[in-house]
């Protein structure tokens, strides 16, 4: 029979791509992690890896290999939830990865409130963009991550992962309550010469923020690019740039600057996602059930001012 141990290294070496990586993530040294995969191949009769350059890369067998690992280790998480179900109260340690406007809002209430209903449990948090937090949960780096999906972006499917959305968080134009910029306009269109405050290209927000100012006929000019949705408010607020915000970061962050609801009532969803084989594991039901909890707590009353589409 086949070493799980030794088949968890090769979807390591699968997942990150360099034997150093792979003995950092698993607390091995090098030499010890191409010894494991030496007397993995010699298990199976075949060659697993062949070397490019300084480098080695897996073969199609053991890519093969890889795909039967990935059945293996989600059949052995299931069994390791339905055995923690029949255990009288939640414990462990729960490791979630969340971005930052989920982490400043959601997560912290979200605590304290799991504290008091599960005080066995304990989450560890680790601020990751959407993106690394996959990267991460698929490398069993985490339990649990918070991801967000942006109008006309949807997200990619991700194979061996569930999926359950949180919330819809609506999105809105933050305008400053004082300084050149401080009148709301009546359209996205009539900010082509406005300075910007936005989330790097590339990202789900980012992006879409840029094809809303596409879409009303001008390339945004950014004054501020960065990840940081605080740092967009304190622009807004002290009156140097415009920002598209989500309600729950506007909630608290945003007091004194004007908001403008949007044509079409954008929302992005927020969610979160877990490998398949741990969604029964009662941790993760219990933080899936108060996230959705507090989530559902927040509100923002609706802008005063709507801005018209930018035809009509």
């Amino acid at each position: 029979m086949l070493n799980v141990t030794r088949l968890r290294i090769l979807r390591e070496l699968h997942l990150r791509g360099t034997l150093a990586q792979v003995a950092d993530a698993l607390s091995y040294s090098p030499s010890a992690i191409s010894q494991q995969l030496s007397l993995l191949e010699r298990e199976v009769g075949v060659p697993l890896l062949e070397h490019v350059g300084r480098r080695v890369r897996l073969t199609d067998d053991a890519v093969t290999l890889v795909g039967h690992t990935e059945v293996v280790l989600a059949q052995l998480e299931q069994a390791e939830a339905e055995l923690a179900a029949t255990q009288p109260s939640v414990s462990g340690t729960l490791r979630v990865a969340s971005f930052q406007s989920v982490a400043l809002e959601i997560v912290p209430p979200a605590l304290t409130r799991l504290n008091e209903t599960y005080p066995g449990l304990q989450v560890e948090i680790t601020q990751r963009v959407v993106d690394a937090a996959f990267s991460g949960l698929l490398a069993h780096d985490f339990d649990l991550i918070l991801g967000e999906e942006y109008p006309d972006l949807p997200d990619p499917p991700r194979t061996g992962t569930d999926r359950a959305d949180l919330v819809r968080d609506s999105l809105f134009l933050a305008v400053p309550s004082h300084g050149p910029w401080a009148q709301t306009p009546e359209r996205i269109a009539d900010l082509a010469d406005a300075p910007w405050a936005l989330d790097p290209q590339g990202t789900a927000s980012g992006d879409w923020a840029r094809a809303v100012c596409r879409g009303a006929g001008f390339e945004p000019r950014v004054m501020l690019e960065g990840p940081d949705p605080l740092l967009h408010a304190q622009m807004v607020r002290t009156g140097h740039a415009l920002a598209f915000v989500t309600a729950l970061i506007a909630a608290e962050h945003l007091r004194g600057a004007q908001l403008a609801a949007l044509p079409g009532d954008p929302e992005r969803i927020l969610y979160t996602s877990v490998r398949a084989g741990r969604t029964g594991h009662p941790a993760v039901v219990a933080f899936r059930d108060v996230l959705a909890q507090v989530a559902a707590e927040r509100r923002l009353d609706e802008p005063r001012h709507r801005l018209r589409a930018t035809t009509g």
